[in-house]
This record gives C-alpha cells, sequence and structure tokens, in this order.
C-alpha cells in the first residue's frame, strides 16, 4: 500500500479521535464551563450535525476542487476548529468549534474512499478503503481513552491541543505524501441527492440506520456521567472503561460485517439490534456495580457498531434496486443517516437526563433500538413480498463515518 494511504489513514484517526473523546470528558466539561451533563451533552449532537450537513452539501459544493487540495483544506480546517477548541473561553465558542470540525469530518470521509482508491490498482480498492477506514477504528481503542486521561489529567482544554497537533502531522503528511493527479469522481449534486431522498425504501433504511445507531448513544453520550455518579468510578478511571469499550468495537466491527456475509444484511441486524436493545436494559441494571458496569460495557462494545456493516450492504443493494444511477449518493447519505441518528440520541439523552434522570438513559435507548428492530422486519417482510430473496454483499468491516 502507497504511503499516501498511511497519510489518510492518520487524518482518519485524528478525526475518529476528536469526535468520540468528548463523551468520556462531559463531566469535566460541564464543570469547567458551568454548564450542566445535558448542555455539555450537546457538543455530541453539534458535531453529528456537522457531519450530517458536511457529507451531503458540503460534497457536493466542492464536487470540483481538485482532490489534494481539498483534502488538504479540510484537515486545516479540522486543526482549526480543535485550535479553537483549545482555546475556547466559553460554552458558545467551544459549540462553534465542534461545529466547524464536524463539517470537515463530513467532506473527508464522502471524498476519502475515492481518494484512496484512486492511490491503488483496481484489485486493491477494498483493502485500500478498509485501510483508511481503520483509523476510526483504532481512534476507538487508542486515541480516545488515551484523550480522555489526557482531558481528566491536564484539563480538557488539553486534549484538542493534542488532536490539533496530529491533525498538522496529517496536513504534512497529506502535502508531501498525496499525488496530485487524482481524478475527480463525478460529482453528485444537491438534485441528485434529493432525488434518492424520494424512494420509500431507501427512506425506510436510512430511518433504520438513524433509530438503531441513535438509539445507543442516548445512553452512551452519558456514559462517563453514569460511571462516576452511579458506578463510583473515579474521573482518572474513566480512560480505562472507554479503552475496554474500544477494544470490544473492533471486535464487534468484524463479527457484524461477518455476519452479514453470512446471512445478509437484514438478517444481521435483527440480531445486532436484539442483542443491543438487550445490553442496554441490562445496563439499567448493572450500572450501580462497578465490575458488572464494565462487564456490560464490553458487551455494548460488541454490538454497538456491529449494525455498521449491514446497514451500509443494505442501503447498497436497496440502490441499486431503487436509484442504481445513484448508488454512491444513496451511500453517502446513509451517512448523514448515522450522523442524524447521533445527533438525535444525545440531545434525547440529555432531555431524558433532565426530565427523568441518568438511569433512564439506557433503557429509553433501549426502546428506541428495538424500534429500528421492528423497522428491520418490515423491510426484510417487503423484501419477501418482492420476491427478493437475502442475500449477502461482501460486507466491509469498516466504520460508519
Amino acid at each position: 500500500m502507497p504511503l499516501a494511504l498511511w497519510a489518510l489513514t492518520l487524518s482518519a484517526f485524528a478525526i475518529g479521535t476528536t469526535e468520540f473523546v468528548i463523551v468520556g470528558l462531559i463531566p469535566t466539561i460541564a464543570v469547567s464551563l458551568g454548564v450542566s451533563v445535558p448542555s455539555a451533552g450537546l457538543l455530541v449532537s453539534l458535531y453529528a450535525l456537522g457531519v450530517a450537513v458536511g457529507a451531503p452539501v458540503l460534497t457536493a459544493l466542492t464536487g470540483r476542487i481538485p482532490r489534494k487540495q481539498l483534502l488538504i483544506g479540510l484537515m486545516v480546517l479540522f486543526t482549526a476548529g480543535n485550535l479553537v477548541a483549545w482555546m475556547a473561553p466559553n460554552y458558545a465558542s467551544l459549540m462553534a468549534a465542534r461545529v466547524l470540525t464536524g463539517l470537515a469530518h463530513g467532506v473527508f470521509f464522502s471524498i476519502g474512499s475515492t481518494i484512496a482508491t484512486g492511490l491503488v490498482a483496481r484489485d486493491k480498492a477494498a483493502s485500500a478503503i478498509a485501510l483508511m477506514f481503520s483509523g476510526l477504528t483504532v481512534a476507538l481503542v487508542t486515541g480516545v481513552p488515551l484523550g480522555t486521561f489526557i482531558g481528566q489529567a491536564f484539563g480538557w482544554q488539553s486534549t484538542f491541543l493534542a488532536v490539533s497537533l496530529l491533525g498538522l502531522i496529517a496536513v504534512a503528511g497529506s502535502w508531501l505524501l498525496v499525488p496530485s493527479d487524482i481524478p475527480n469522481g463525478k460529482p453528485s449534486g444537491i438534485m441528485a441527492q434529493l432525488a434518492v431522498l424520494k424512494k420509500p425504501r431507501l427512506l425506510l433504511v436510512y430511518a433504520i440506520t438513524a433509530l438503531g445507531y441513535g438509539g445507543s448513544f442516548i445512553a452512551f453520550t452519558y456514559l462517563a456521567p453514569i460511571l462516576q455518579e452511579v458506578a463510583g468510578f473515579a474521573p482518572s478511571s474513566v480512560g480505562l472503561v472507554m479503552l475496554v469499550y474500544g477494544v470490544s468495537v473492533a471486535v464487534g466491527n468484524i463479527w457484524g460485517g461477518k455476519l452479514a456475509d453470512r446471512h445478509g444484511p437484514v438478517r444481521a441486524l435483527q440480531v445486532v439490534f436484539a442483542l443491543l436493545a438487550l445490553v442496554l436494559l441490562v445496563l439499567a441494571f448493572t450500572a450501580a456495580s462497578p465490575w458488572l458496569v464494565v462487564a456490560t460495557v464490553l458487551a455494548w462494545g460488541a454490538v454497538a457498531f456491529g449494525n455498521v456493516p449491514g446497514l451500509q450492504v443494505y442501503v447498497v443493494q436497496r440502490a441499486e434496486r431503487d436509484a442504481p444511477h445513484a448508488v454512491d449518493v444513496a451511500s453517502g447519505l446513509n451517512i448523514a443517516a448515522f450522523n442524524v441518528g447521533i445527533a438525535i440520541g444525545a440531545w434525547g439523552g440529555g432531555l431524558v437526563v433532565t426530565h427523568l434522570g441518568l438511569m433512564a438513559t439506557p433503557w429509553i435507548g433501549a426502546l428506541i433500538v428495538a424500534g429500528a428492530l421492528g423497522l428491520t422486519t418490515l423491510a426484510g417482510l417487503l423484501d419477501r413480498r418482492d420476491g427478493i430473496a437475502p442475500v449477502s454483499a461482501g460486507a466491509r468491516t469498516v466504520a460508519a463515518h
């Protein structure tokens, strides 16, 4: 694999770290800025909204910019956003910084696959994409727990400074290693994306994605407060629990892909959603025990991201039938649906914490995921009604963002 791919992987690592590290720092940020825990949780929602807007809209608007120039510009924007977060004197400026970095994130992963496949021979395209997206998985395993530890030990601002340094390295790597002659893909205009949104069966998949992925974030956004206030963990221990979660996610992502390969995406999603709803329900009863909550978090990680391969494969399968000339657009809109789910889940979790208390988030999250299970079952029934047998399409074990 060419060295330029490693520059993309480092960029993905930095982006994945800054997206999820906020979860482990919510109590610290709330105390530092004098805001409530639900208000701090909105920082997760605003970032995800930035991704959801950036992925389809800004990708369409920047379709004619040379890929290397756009890549470098995005990582400069990402680094600037984290520097603003590092220097943020108040809650409003930190909110603005999160939106800014989210916009860069959305476009980066929209163009990243095109750049990665342009760097290698056609028969290595899938491996190139998998390598780039592995940066997200590594971020969950190492970057997020390390960033949480830095934030707990030296102040949450230090975490964003550290990510800014990663961003600068990624800018330098892209400048030096990524070739200038990467061909632009065919730009996908706003109208093409709106046309995809007129397809009812694709809208059903997007609803499954938003509910199934977002339901978990009702509780995940407030995992650190649960660990500290309910389980009794010291703030310095939260990073270790996040490490356990990250390792489990890496395993679960691979397992989810193999399950979709073997049984088809609909059946795989039914299994994953059922297990995820069960684990969230169990969390409501195990959170008060340090040992049991760690075991539950371990199980949670194994299924929380296991739905990603199945969801991505299913949207491509449906797009090939319902919008064959806009498969890439349909897939990109599913990325937006993931982040709409995160945004609504984190926001809804804040409302739950405010009105029902912290420990209502797991069981309400379980109900939302159960809704995704119901919609998945409906999609399977509609497929069978149309004479479509469950098939596998080589689910890729890559992250969704």
